[in-house]
């Protein structure tokens, strides 16, 4: 994690940081473009409608970004900082990383639209307007912007109060011109004259009006108070500008000046406004230009505070969160300035300008979950002042999905791709966050609510599953052993991996979390999705015991045992003296020891050694298809050995054993040998090709315990993977497993 620089700089209040922005990003041009043409479509009742519908979406949209900002302080970056403290920094990159190209594409239409604007003030007598003039004007209008925003946000957000006053005048302007000339009865029927496609089409044309609330929210790095400022400013603009929007076509569709053919028309937007205001041009125009800037520098403002805290974060080059003496993102303005310039060289973006609407949209979507998933998780530390229920955040959510799709279809697939791209590019990053998130209390609920459905459930032999505690010293020396056990359990139970610290080696509670981690890391490397933890005992032997018997929650306690060979006689006795203690926990055992530098000359093959005594053939041949089951174990092929001395034994112990095989629908080689050489010999001669080789172990009486640690070692050392097996805790569940369902 980049820890940007502590530099003193001026802070914000609510008015000048939060709501002056916000105002003016929504009073935008389209205010002054669309409500001529919506009225003329769908008459001045609908309109309303189509006003209220769009702002009760930024409405919820405020109150949840509001809700998770009095939860918190927020940081630099806005809803980035909002979006990836609530739900994890991957997807908070995977909206934050499209949000700073979408804010640094605005700089460019913005300046394009200024630009085209500017030219009404063309001389005639210069003759005609080349045609490269608008991208000289709009590359020099993003080089100024750039520049000032760069040195101070003070000056640029101070700025603002002027163009405001403009919006303000030009408002009340058209107020003014309206009720001092002639007037009508409006109009509430709905013609669909330019608007062929219906009240939906019209809808989404009108939408982006209401959007833009956000820029105040993208300030939260240059705030006093963003508890108190967040909350006041944003919900205080969306509430101001819809009542000036629910004024505005009243006051249209009273005028008898406008008749409906110019309402109509979508290009006579700004000439409906100056032909009806009071100064008409005088105060219009102007207002116009203001408001085109003004949402320019609110986006040259906001794209590097995301930019800087992706690069806080880690998720871009460090650079990138240096700021300057007075406190601001430098080399991020910049960056985002060179961007919007070298987007004026692409000329048209009307066909951005669609997608760039979409990804908004996302990032409404994402803010509302956010909001939605902090109520339902209830994570204790989310103690908004705000408090708004889930279904309401949820409901902003879908409504935000909804008018993606009714803006375009195709650009909301290639948004969302877009996102998940970067999503799954940063999930395996495997980035580090130092913050809690969301995330992680919803996965714990859902647990919770599995574990509980499951505990209360009757157990059947059929749903046993794998749940494995492998005890392991070293990952690295041990990682063989590991891949065997996740290849048992990881895709059909669960494969715990235990490392025991002695009281001597335990320092404190740190250390040891430190320790899994460290585990947890190093078998990450090996691309395991497996659990680590780490247990303090008060000696290993001892120990093992305790952890394996407790292991586990609810339900889904560990039924497996596994660990390596010891590679001393006195450690192998103890192991077979646990055999009898894990019995009596319904445990079952495996002991694995792995030969690395037996390679040459071995078959994909694992050969099982059935010997007919306890349940220790079926569990390995449970075990053998599990293994199976797994990626890298596909092209294995399994094999069934027995021995017997008499040739009248072998029809009826191979048709016993290819019994059992059809019962579980298992594929296997069975042969049974005949020979009155020692086993343990012919076991060695027959599977030394096998690169896994299982073996039952048989319950342990009174005095055997160094005879069997010697033939244990016998096995090992002379195989290249052998698994020792005991089935101490389902002696009934496998023949069950291995049957056909009736």
């Amino acid at each position: 994690m980049v820890k940007t620089k502590s530099v003193k700089h001026k802070k914000f209040g609510t008015l000048l940081g939060v709501f002056i922005p916000s105002v003016l990003t929504i009073l935008g041009l389209i205010m002054y473009l669309r409500f001529g043409w919506v009225i003329g479509n769908v008459g001045l009742g609908w309109t309303l409608i189509i006003v209220i519908l769009a702002s009760s979406i930024t409405f919820i949209t405020g109150l949840s970004a509001s809700a998770i900002a009095t939860n918190m302080n927020i940081g630099v970056g806005g809803e980035y900082y909002m979006v990836s403290r609530s739900l994890g920094i991957e997807l908070g990159g995977a909206i934050g990383i499209p949000l700073y190209f979408c804010r640094t594409l605005s700089v460019t239409f913005y300046c394009f639209g200024l630009a085209e604007a500017t030219l009404m003030f063309w001389p005639p007598d210069w003759g005609p307007i080349p045609t490269y003039t608008v991208q000289l004007i709009a590359a020099s209008i993003i080089i100024i912007i750039t520049l000032v925003s760069s040195k101070s946000a003070d000056f640029v957000l101070k700025l603002q109060i002027p163009i405001l006053i403009l919006v303000s005048l030009s408002i009340i302007a058209l107020f003014a011109g309206v009720f001092s000339g002639p007037m009508k009865s409006p109009s509430f029927e709905a013609s669909y004259a330019t608007a062929p496609e219906g009240f939906w089409y019209v809808f989404a044309v009108f939408f982006p009006a209401v959007t833009g609330f956000t820029t105040g929210i993208g300030m939260s790095g240059d705030l006093k108070d963003s508890k108190k400022s967040i909350p006041k400013g944003t919900l205080g603009a969306i509430l101001i500008c819809l009542i000036i929007y629910l004024l505005i076509p009243i006051v249209l569709s009273l005028s008898n000046q406008l008749e409906s053919t110019q309402l109509l028309d979508a290009e006579r937007g700004i000439i409906n406004w100056t032909s009806v205001a009071f100064l008409g041009t005088a105060l219009i125009v102007p207002a116009v230009l203001g408001a085109i800037l003004s949402s320019a520098l609110g986006s040259i403002l906001n794209g590097p505070r995301v930019l800087q805290a992706l690069s806080a974060d880690g998720l871009v080059p460090k650079k990138f969160s240096k700021l300057s003496k007075s406190g601001q993102p430098t080399i991020a303005t910049w960056v985002t300035g060179a961007i919007a310039l070298f987007a004026v060289l692409l000329g048209d973006l009307n066909t951005i300008a669609v997608l760039v609407s979409v990804l908004f949209l996302t990032l409404y979507i994402t803010i509302n979950l956010s909001a939605a998933l902090e109520v339902i998780v209830a994570e204790p530390h989310y103690r908004p002042e705000i408090k708004i229920p889930w279904y309401i955040s949820l409901t902003g959510a879908i409504g935000a999905i909804a008018v993606m799709l009714l803006i375009s279809p195709i650009a909301s697939v290639i948004a969302l791709t877009i996102e998940i791209g970067i999503y799954f590019y940063l999930r395996r990053r495997s980035l580090e966050q130092n913050w809690g998130d969301v995330s992680s209390g919803f996965l714990l609920n859902i647990a919770k609510r599995a574990l509980l459905n499951h505990n209360k459930r009757k157990r059947n032999p059929r749903n046993w599953r794998p749940q494995t505690l492998l005890f392991v010293r070293n990952i690295n020396e041990s990682i063989q052993i590991i891949k065997l056990g996740a290849a048992i359990s990881e895709n059909h139970g669960v494969l715990t991996i235990c490392h025991l610290v002695t009281l001597d080696e335990h320092s404190s509670f740190d250390s040891v979390e430190n320790l899994r981690i460290k585990l947890q890391k190093e078998v990450q490397k090996y691309g395991l999705d497996v659990f680590c933890e780490v247990n303090v005992v008060q000696d290993i032997r001892s120990g093992t015991i305790q952890v394996a018997k407790a292991h586990g929650i609810a339900g889904l306690k560990s039924n497996t045992i596994m660990e390596g060979v010891s590679t001393t006689s006195k450690g192998r006795i103890g192991q077979l003296i646990k055999l009898k203690e894990m019995e009596m926990a319904g445990k079952n055992i495996i002991y694995a020891h792995t030969n690395p530098r037996i390679k040459k000359y071995l078959k994909n093959t694992i050969t099982i050694w059935w010997r007919g005594q306890d349940s220790n053939a079926d569990l390995m041949l449970l075990l053998a298809y599990l293994i199976e089951l797994n990626r890298d174990y596909q092209d294995y092929k399994v094999e069934i050995l027995s021995i017997v001395k008499d040739h009248d034994q072998v029809k009826d112990l191979k048709f016993y054993i290819k019994s059992q095989l059809s019962l579980g629908r298992i594929t296997a080689k069975v042969e049974v040998i005949v020979s009155q050489e020692h086993v343990n010999t012919i076991i060695k001669e027959r599977s030394k090709r096998s690169k896994i080789v299982m073996l039952g172990l048989p319950t342990l009486k009174s005095g055997e315990e160094n005879t069997k640690a010697k033939w244990i070692e016998d096995m090992s050392f002379e195989l290249a993977t052998v698994l020792f097996v005991y089935n101490a805790g389902m002696a009934d569940a496998v023949p069950k497993l291995l049957e056909n369902e009736s």
